[in-house]
């Protein structure tokens, strides 16, 4: 039998992240997106309400919330801000590896640290020549003794410059290239670690994402997350952990840019009546409620098969992130044409939620790389 109802208790996960957004998030999101400032106050605020870290379990300072409780959270986020949602989930990134694979004595001392000064983490895979393709990383990691030598350069690193930590990976072996590949935790004030001034970009202003330059940074071996070579794996299992959050955010900003246009269209009147009434606007409203909910229950299916340890779970995540992301662009797109003008204006923020939704097409790996995923898994089959 299948059942699309939620527990009472997702039920009141969903309405607590929608009540914090609707007092912190939507109140506050324009602000953030002039400033293209990281919103330290809502950040704080999500720790005091016991809304960070929700995939993360309760002994480390988390939620420990199911990936489909956490799709929920995210959706909610999503719907009030892309970029400030993703300040708070890209911690969950960061901290993924670090649950995946880490020590028991790891995760006592970063989980416990970040939740004390009630922090942020950050995620350093990307190089400027390494983006999609993994193999390409040049960032070196030599042991030397009881430490590890790091020097390389990360680029695109979502909360870098606000962080306590960073989740780097970097090659142990230059001559084993990509296969000698290995996880470190990084903290964010060690000697060596430099952050550029954080990047411009056209939407998700509120998320800040820097380039790293690390030179002879000195991290101790205990530092080093899982066996070395282990970490092309710790970051492919990550993203399967991760994407449905990202198909999530997508999910919440196409539903509010959709709620947002639907409502102008009601209200509207030309020629007499309502634009709403006219079948070219009705049909676009049609369309968009049918992706949003398509997009939505992809995304609990992928992280339902992910919490019940079902098999083609990369397939399952990639298609969420994929297709929810897309969604998410034709979605607000569609939400600037129906309300013309006023769609292009800052006063109903849906211009703002077509700039935020480009970036979910390309983080976590672009959607191109998500079709290569899902056809090199369908073809596996």
């Amino acid at each position: 039998m299948i059942d699309f109802s939620l527990t009472p208790q997702q039920e009141e996960i969903r309405a607590k992240y929608r009540d914090f957004a609707e007092r912190w998030i939507i109140p506050n999101r324009l602000k953030y997106d002039r400033l293209s400032e990281f919103p330290w106050d809502i950040v704080k605020a999500a720790y005091k309400e016991g809304l960070m870290n929700g995939p993360m379990p309760k002994e480390y300072g988390g939620q420990g919330y199911s990936l489909l409780d956490g799709a929920l959270a995210s959706e909610e986020l999503g719907a009030g801000c892309v970029g400030i949602g993703i300040c708070i989930d890209a911690n969950t990134l960061a901290l993924t590896p670090l649950y995946l694979t880490a020590t028991e004595e790891q995760k006592k001392k970063f989980f416990g640290e970040l939740v004390e000064k009630q922090g942020v983490a950050a995620y350093a895979l990307t190089e400027p020549n390494a983006g999609s393709d993994v193999q390409g990383i040049k960032s070196t990691a030599i042991r030397k003794g009881d430490k590890y030598i790091i020097n390389g350069h990360k680029r695109f690193i979502t909360n870098a410059e606000v962080s306590t930590f960073v989740t780097v990976f970097a090659i142990t072996d230059p001559e084993k290239g990509s296969r000698s590949l290995t996880a470190f935790l990084v903290p964010s004030d060690s000697p060596g670690v430099e952050f550029k001034p954080h990047l411009n970009k056209m939407g998700q202003k509120a998320s800040v994402q820097n380039e790293i330059i690390l030179t002879d940074v000195e991290v101790p071996v205990e530092n080093r997350i899982g066996d070395e070579g282990y970490g092309f794996i710790i970051a492919m299992k990550t993203f399967d952990r991760t994407r449905t959050g990202v198909a999530a955010l997508s999910v919440g900003n196409a539903r509010s840019a959709y709620e947002t246009a639907k409502d102008w269209a009601k209200n509207r009147k030309q020629f007499g009546r309502p634009i709403a009434s006219n079948q070219a606007i009705g049909f676009m409203l049609a369309d968009m409620a049918t992706k949003i909910e398509t997009a939505r229950l992809l995304t609990w299916y992928a992280a339902w098969a992910y919490d019940h340890d079902k098999k083609k779970l990369n397939k399952l995540s990639a298609m969420s992130k994929m297709y929810a992301s897309d969604v998410g662009m034709q979605v607000t797109t569609d939400a600037v044409q129906v309300m013309g003008g006023d769609g292009y204006t800052w006063e109903f923020q849906v211009e703002k939620m077509m700039r935020d939704a480009k970036l979910c097409q390309i983080y976590e790996g672009t959607n191109e790389v998500q079709r290569l995923v899902i056809s090199k898994g369908i073809l596996k089959e």
